[in-house]
């Protein structure tokens, strides 16, 4: 590092109380990591930021620099939006605190806390805050882009249930938001991603949920189609407490999986039931009379639900990923994705489709910056795999699956901005639809400058 360089990460240390790490740190090749391991950039420093004056000064720092700034929560962007080559990250992993206030179901999180830090607070109190699907996801880039889980249809996204938050904004001032104080800025950040300042603190209503009824039930890919179209008709008809998402999958080779689906290509929904754990039978008795080759349905505790699918998406994996809205699942749409079943790539890569109807659907397209409440579906095609020999092979699968798939896309072609890889204007655009110009002028407001563009960027108006 240039001796200018230097001083200059010496000069940032002194005015935060967390850690700087610059490239001469020992530490400093781990601190970089991101979950996707296609992204490998070098970071001008690395600031560990331990609470929300860290963040001002390290965003003051970066402008005083004209350092470019990355902001990472749990580095679990597929595009590699948390980290940046040159420049300087704002580290918010020291931030993970979780306060539940169980009188009034109120809770707050810190802006690096992750799924399962939340999940574990409030789970002590019977509650939950309707969040992903991973619980090593950060809350940080979940929430802002909008927030798909297995509550989403009871409790609507994460931003539905999203109550004030806290921010630094570009020029390292503080700002609250809600619907009462800088409400415009409230309603960007609620699907605008991280385009108008960093969040340090969310505030979140939770809901009573505990023990519910989950888990896979599998079936092989000659009952694909069928399969599809059984969960499109019974999700629609079914009351918010049920919910599941439909998946291509590979059978991993080990418990709790029976040892002769092991490395099968297979389809399947994951299931969450969140009402009466005795009314549980009769609601799945229609998906059993489908006769699947793995019932994995049973009663658990909300966080293994959330926390069962952890092992298999572990950081350094290469990942590419691409994803669509969908207005309606029509019998052309399902013979589509029928035919494409059969060619995941590797054991890892998958298509999800989450349902994002019920209370996800009840807001009006522009309470919120998510511009698609009318859309029944959220789509993700992955491509994932540990060797770096294969990140050709699943990129290419997931533009092959993709180009054949968004025909099928909602009105206006967007997708949900956390399952986008490119940092692409056009796709930007058709993502926020109506919301776009009035995003685009809040962020002019707020971020004049474009300081915080490292994300699926919403230029300034």
């Amino acid at each position: 590092m240039a001796v200018t360089q230097l001083a200059a990460v010496e000069e940032l240390a002194s005015r935060l109380r967390g850690e700087v790490i610059g490239p001469e740190d020992a530490r400093y090749d781990e601190a970089r990591k991101v979950m996707n391991g296609m992204i490998d950039r070098h970071p001008a420093a690395i600031a560990r930021c331990v609470d929300a004056a860290d963040v001002a000064a390290a965003v003051t720092f970066a402008r005083e620099h004209d350092l470019e700034l990355a902001i990472r929560g749990a580095g679990h962007s597929g595009a590699g939006m948390g980290t940046v080559d040159g420049g300087l990250v704002v580290d918010m992993s020291p931030q993970r605190w979780v306060h539940v206030d169980p009188a009034t179901r109120t809770v707050r999180a810190g802006g690096g806390a992750t799924l399962g830090d939340v999940d574990h607070a409030t789970h002590a109190y019977g509650l939950a805050v309707p969040l992903g699907v991973l619980s090593t996801t950060g809350i940080g880039g979940l929430v802002t882009g909008g927030g798909i889980g297995y509550l989403a249809r009871r409790y609507g996204l994460s931003i539905d249930n999203l109550r004030g938050a806290d921010l630094v904004l570009a020029d390292g001032t503080f700002a609250h938001a809600d619907n009462d104080e800088n409400a415009d800025l409230f309603w960007a950040i609620r699907g605008g991603g991280g385009n108008f300042g960093v969040v340090t603190a969310f505030e979140f209503e939770s809901h009573p949920v505990s023990i519910i009824v989950g888990g896979p039930t599998l079936w092989h890919l000659d009952r694909a189609a069928d399969v599809m179209a059984f969960w499109r008709d019974f999700i629609e008809d079914a009351p918010g407490e049920v919910s599941g998402f439909y998946a291509i999958v590979t059978v991993p080779p080990g418990p709790p999986f029976p040892e002769e689906l092991h490395l099968q290509k297979m389809c399947g929904v994951v299931w969450c039931y969140t009402g009466d754990v005795e009314d549980a039978d009769e609601v799945f008795a229609p998906m059993r009379e489908l006769q699947p080759a793995l019932d994995g349905i049973a009663a658990l505790p909300f966080p293994a639900l959330q926390t069962a699918f952890d092992p298999l998406f572990p950081f350094g994996l290469q990942v590419y990923w691409r994803g669509d809205f969908i207005d309606e699942l029509t019998e052309e749409a399902i013979a589509k994705h029928a035919s494409l079943a059969g060619t995941l790539p590797t054991m890892l890569s998958t298509m999800h489709m989450y349902p994002i109807d019920g209370a996800a659907a009840t807001p009006s397209n522009d309470a919120t910056a998510w511009a698609y409440r009318g859309s029944r579906y959220a789509e993700v095609i992955l491509g994932a795999d540990p060797e770096p020999a294969n990140a050709t092979l699943i990129r290419d699968w997931v533009v092959d699956y993709h180009e054949q798939t968004h025909p099928f896309a909602a009105k206006g072609g967007g997708g949900y901005v956390n399952f986008n890889n490119e940092q692409d204007d056009e796709r930007v655009r058709a993502s926020y639809g109506s919301n776009y110009e009035r995003l685009a002028k809040i962020k002019g407001r707020y971020d004049p400058d474009n300081v915080f563009h490292v994300n699926h960027n919403i230029k300034p108006a």
